[in-house]
């Protein structure tokens, strides 16, 4: 009987991976990985990362890609060096993404590894990277590129289709049609209407509506949640101009791709309008020229919004007192500046990258603000910051948290609830059973509940290694 199993984001916000297996009556069918995403955050969720998936990387016979997000691409390249073969099938925007993710992510397992080679912190000797730079970049010669609305046949009787989900460049939904039977694989949906509390969005707005599936599989990482709705560009520049005004530094853990791109162009308004001085402002990351260049590639995705603002001030590379630091000279300058400016570096989470330098110099600083602006993972150093720690550990070295920290929810790429509940409302008809992934287990149980009571529908929430029928039996876990 044909199967989906759930390998990664069931019960967590991260690693996602689903398994189909069309095998039935001794006949081999075709085994597809829908995502192939690292597990990032607490310990025992990144020791993931190293165990062989249930069956040989070789007998997979294609990866669909969702989006270019690490945690639900960066464990391609391990996939790869572990034997897969197969096609790897993306929008052309994701493919573009990842050609600069998936290097920069071993290019950090190499410095990882490196670091605890130097410093003897690993229980193995050698400590080994999950895959290299080199392997990373090698891996995109599998990649294929399939546009949205175009159907591509794996086999009689197997074949998929992209559609718009709304959440970064290039992301898309799964339809899946596999004999009579009608899959729906979210990824990650974006926010479904432009406003003023869901500023700066890149691509156009809402999933893809009409939809219609035997079989949903959904995510759930704000399932307990609902984004504020209040416009968060006056908070924004208070809290800019306070740290200014003290002679502080503006700390922003952010996103190298889409996130960054859309700060950058909120901070340019704002100083154009006079709310927050002309401070200069440094893009720390050595995508961001790149991410640029790929942002400003992909026009067909662009919001009205976006268009307004190239329209209005071209390329962010061409701005002045915006920086754009590619390599690790640039980035040193700026720890040698004791000058208010505005930081904007990766990784998001906080988990690595050059945020850790800046992190490391700037923390025990009153004067100073780190501002997150997007999801934090539970286990995550920028959860802990976020949450409170007094203190947190970057390089070994325990820093004392001192720093101003602030959270704006508003720029959440992800959909909420109510967002959820009216894509859904959307659909021609309720699925013979839904599925719900990459939410931690409060938000899943609580949007399972939302969509049980509100819509009246079949819902449960994925567990880890958990196979389920096509037509929504659980066969074994």
């Amino acid at each position: 009987m044909a199967y989906i199993q759930f390998l990664g984001a069931a019960g967590v916000v991260t690693g996602s991976k689903h398994l189909i297996n069309t095998a039935q009556n001794g006949t081999p069918g075709v085994q597809v990985l829908i995502d192939c995403g690292l597990f990032q955050g607490q310990k025992e969720w990144r020791e993931r990362n190293w165990a062989d998936p249930p069956i040989r990387p070789r007998e997979i016979d294609a990866v669909i890609l969702t989006h270019a997000h690490l945690d639900h691409s960066g464990w391609i390249p391990r996939l790869v060096k572990l034997g897969f073969t197969g096609p790897i099938y993306a929008t052309p925007a994701s493919i573009d993404l990842c050609s600069i993710l998936l290097p920069d992510s071993g290019h950090l397992q190499e410095e990882d590894a490196a670091f605890h080679n130097k410093h003897k912190s690993s229980k193995h000797t050698p400590a080994l990277p999950l895959y290299t730079f080199e392997e990373a970049q090698e891996c995109m010669k599998q990649f294929r590129p399939v546009e949205f609305g175009e159907t591509q046949q794996l086999q009689p009787g197997f074949g998929f289709r992209f559609v718009h989900a709304a959440h970064i460049l290039g992301s898309s939904m799964v339809e899946i049609t596999l004999g009579t039977q009608h899959l729906l694989f979210t990824g990650d949906i974006g926010r479904v209407r432009n406003s003023q509390g869901c500023p700066g969005r890149v691509v156009h707005s809402g999933p893809t509506e009409g939809e219609s599936a035997d079989l949903l599989v959904m995510e759930s990482t704000y399932g307990d949640r609902v984004h504020p709705r209040s416009d968060p560009c006056p908070q924004l520049a208070q809290l800019i101009r306070d740290t200014v005004k003290r002679g502080g530094v503006v700390v922003v853990p952010a996103f190298a791709v889409e996130r960054t791109q859309k700060l950058l162009f909120m901070l340019k308004e704002l100083m154009e309008a006079g709310q927050i001085p002309r401070v200069p402002v440094h893009a720390d990351s050595p995508m961001a020229i790149q991410a640029v260049n790929i942002f400003l590639k992909h026009a067909e995705e662009f919001s009205e919004e976006t268009k307004r603002l190239i329209a209005r001030y071209g390329s962010p590379l061409t701005w002045e007192n915006f920086f754009f630091d590619t390599t690790p000279a640039d980035s040193k300058k700026i720890n040698d500046s004791h000058y208010p400016t505005i930081i904007v570096s990766s990784s998001g989470m906080a988990t690595g990258g050059r945020i850790l330098h800046h992190l490391l110099q700037r923390l025990p600083d009153p004067r100073n603000l780190v501002l997150f602006i997007g999801f934090q993972s539970p286990g995550t150093r920028g959860e802990s910051i976020k949450s409170g720690a007094r203190e947190v550990k970057v390089f070994g070295e325990i820093v004392p948290v001192r720093a101003q920290v602030a959270a704006l929810e508003q720029f959440s790429d992800h959909a909420d609830t109510p967002e959820l509940l009216e894509w859904l409302r959307t659909f021609k008809g309720a699925p013979s059973q839904t599925y719900l992934v990459h939410g931690e287990p409060a938000a899943a149980a609580a949007l399972r509940d939302s969509l049980t009571n509100e819509l009246h529908w079949r819902v449960d929430v994925a567990q880890y290694m958990e196979k389920v029928a096509v037509d929504g039996t659980v066969t074994t876990s």
